[in-house]
């Protein structure tokens, strides 16, 4: 059972506003905070080099400390500046060979889309959407269907950035395993959130950030990349902190994950997503998702009784995060005015938060993303400011 109590007192962010915008930045707990600015006065004392050194053996706790969370090994971990670069760092290191096919489902991150498009440009490569099925996930028949030895690679977002599902991550893993293909899982929205086990979801590389759900600082994220694969998967750019170097012409990658990290890094901020993940790992991670889903139901619940307010969410299985636009007011006027009253929610655009070219013409939406820390009555309070709002 989680001590609500205990966890706002240990988050300040809470005693300001009212923060529903954690699907964009969880608000860190006061020890995180602390762990990164006692490292920050440690640089400054000892110099940037002599504190890494003082602290040696927390910092590689660090890939102990994720691969607990995931079920991974530690030389399968690769600390990253955020999901994005960590998703870069695997897409454009796997060998594609042309005429080969990219699968990949509507719920995809934009900036992943784009990077997939231009690289199958370059590369002569097909890219083939996989669609929804009457849930709004992606549809495993579908994508049955059109698994075969020449498909490279199956790219999934586990948690889209907005309308509320959970794709079946597992389901998909389970059947790209049978074929040569990659499986890349984008949960930059679901570490954190969810349970998360590596070996369940069946994945080949997962990524993630920091500073989402997992509460970490911003700057910080991972990539996983399972073991039989590191040896396999050359880094496209290499940097001094993922190799040994023995002579002008001679070098050896590391043979784990690290490989794709970079020798300049920000320690401080590693030292906070060792906190954080440490903090995730002491409570019962199916608390923390009963909780959060507990909540999000109720706000939709909520939303969905009060005059003029359309729910946006989809999805058989739904998370913490909850779309939703009034019929009248402009999404873009709502986010302004909960602001105003202390709460924060973020705005959602459609055409740049999904694969499908009919939401570019729709109607922006609100996005209230929940955690464990907030209450039903930071529910009501929201839902109370939402319904005297006025043009």
């Amino acid at each position: 059972m989680l001590n609500i109590d205990q966890l706002r007192q240990e988050t300040p962010g809470c005693q300001t506003y009212i923060h529903l915008n954690n699907a964009g930045g969880a608000l860190p707990t006061r020890s995180t905070v602390e762990a990164v600015k006692e490292y920050l006065d440690l640089e400054a004392s000892l110099g940037c080099y002599e504190a890494a050194e003082a602290k040696k053996q927390e910092l590689e706790a660090t890939y102990r400390s994720i691969a607990t969370m995931i079920n991974a090994h530690p030389d399968e971990i690769a600390l990253q500046t955020n999901a994005t670069c960590a998703w870069h760092s695997i897409f454009y290191a796997l060998p594609f060979q042309a005429g080969e096919r990219i699968l990949i489902g509507r719920s995809e991150y934009i900036s992943n889309y784009l990077s997939i498009v231009s690289h199958a440009r370059q590369h002569n490569l097909r890219v083939h959407i996989i669609d929804d099925d009457a849930h709004g996930v992606i549809d495993l028949h579908q994508l049955k269907h059109h698994l075969d030895d020449d498909v490279a690679l199956v790219a999934l977002a586990h948690i889209p950035t907005n309308n509320g599902l959970i794709n079946p991550a597992p389901e998909v893993g389970a059947l790209v395993k049978n074929y040569r293909a990659f499986y890349l899982l984008d949960a930059c929205q679901s570490v954190g959130q969810l349970p998360i086990d590596v070996r369940q979801l069946h994945c080949d590389f997962l990524i993630t950030t920091g500073r989402k759900y997992l509460r970490a600082p911003r700057g910080t994220g991972f990539l996983y990349i399972r073991r039989p694969l590191i040896s396999q998967i050359h880094p496209a750019r290499i940097d001094l902190g993922g190799l040994q170097w023995y002579s002008t012409n001679d070098y050896q990658l590391l043979n784990s994950a690290r490989r794709f990290e970079t020798f300049e890094t920000n320690k401080a901020l590693q030292i906070g997503l060792k906190m954080a993940v440490d903090q995730y790992c002491a409570l019962k991670s199916t608390s923390i998702v009963q909780r959060i889903q507990t909540l999000a139901a109720s706000l939709r619940t909520q939303l969905s009784q009060i005059n003029d307010i359309q729910v946006c969410d989809r999805g058989k299985e739904q998370c913490g995060i909850v779309t939703f636009c009034h019929l009248n007011i402009s999404s873009e006027h709502m986010v302004h005015f909960l602001t105003q009253h202390k709460v924060h929610t973020s705005l959602t655009i459609d055409g740049l938060t999904g694969i499908n070219l009919d939401s570019r013409h729709a109607p922006n939406k609100v996005r209230a993303s929940l955690h464990i820390y907030n209450t039903e009555k930071e529910i009501e309070q929201l839902c109370h400011h939402i319904t005297h709002m006025r043009l």
